[in-house]
């Protein structure tokens, strides 16, 4: 029986998912980030390509039986030269079975969305959003770099947690929670061997500085003032990216979904509530993500297959 393959790449995991025409994951598996920015071409291509064979495996099924594959790839169409060389590297790996690839924030907004009007916001390691409107115009906004961009992402926050921990240890802010939380964490003889720290073992990795976000939402749980207010500045930096698509994509003074997916919302309250308010400042509704982003890509092959089948 013809079976689909959607892949949800991202810089710190990629996940995969096989169904027949209904769209229903009968296998799920997971493997490591396959952002060619941090890993390379070939061996981006090798973990997605690996990973696929392995999922097909699992499910009992050969490859030569896949109708469509749909694959979200992190920086796709921000580079056409790596673009066409993955996509061949892609081909080669996978022979003879189609290959629709498209930006990992599509994937995204496909599942939570069920491929419906709106618009989806993506807060992991970086930040972006993508929306369609009614009309089939589709736009996105974010997802430039983490060196001068990504607001609001698990980085952004990751490094301005840092920010927080050295004013709380110079006495410019008070002394919250998460100064003692990351001196027991990172096991500080004293404060500024934090220094260390950072310079060398964590801003030299996109996933260690967006893991640090984690401090921040321990020392948010247990009161810290300063990082409950630094969720309230990320969520206004993302709905900052969902004003801006509301404009490009005419939504306007008219009722639109916006739903959210990333390890940014592992933090719950505290980035959903400041998070929903901004949000209906543009005139959206915040929803909950109605299936994940390895569902979307499987719609978004059922999607494809259907629409060139068609048309023979």
């Amino acid at each position: 029986m013809p079976f689909f393959i959607g892949v949800d790449g991202g810089g710190s995991k990629t996940a995969f998912a096989l169904s027949y025409a209904d769209g229903i994951p009968i296998t799920q598996t997971k493997s490591i980030g396959c952002s060619y920015q941090s890993v390379g071409l070939e061996r981006a291509a090798d973990i997605i390509a690996d990973e696929i064979l392995k999922c097909t495996a699992q499910a009992g099924e050969q490859l030569e039986n896949c109708a469509y594959c749909c694959i979200g790839i992190p920086c796709w169409g921000e580079n056409a030269e790596n673009d066409s060389v993955l996509y061949a590297l892609l081909k080669q790996k996978l022979p003879g079975i189609p290959i629709k690839a498209v930006n990992d924030v599509e994937v995204a907004w496909a599942g939570a969305q069920e491929c419906q009007p709106g618009i989806h916001i993506v807060a992991g390691t970086g930040s972006i959003t993508y929306g369609v409107a009614s009309d089939g115009k589709t736009a996105r906004c974010g997802g430039w770099n983490e060196f001068f961009g990504d607001e609001g992402s698990c980085y952004w926050v990751g490094r301005k947690g840092m920010e927080l921990f050295s004013k709380e240890a110079d006495g410019r802010l008070p002394k919250g929670p998460l100064y003692s939380i990351v001196k027991q964490e990172l096991h500080l003889a004293n404060d500024y061997c934090f220094i260390d720290e950072v310079v060398n073992k964590i801003a030299p990795y996109r996933d260690k500085v967006a893991a640090f976000q984690k401090y921040v939402l321990q020392a948010a749980t247990a009161g810290d003032v300063a990082a409950i207010r630094l969720y309230r500045e990320a969520s206004i930096e993302l709905a900052l990216l969902v004003k801006a698509l509301a404009v490009q994509l005419n939504f306007e003074n008219k009722p639109f979904n916006v739903t959210y997916s990333g390890g940014l919302f592992h933090a719950g309250t505290f980035i959903l509530e400041p998070l929903r308010a901004e949000v209906e400042k543009t005139g959206g509704t915040l929803c909950n993500p109605k299936r994940t982003a390895p569902e979307g890509a499987l719609l978004m092959a059922i999607n494809q297959f259907k629409e060139e089948t068609s048309c023979i």
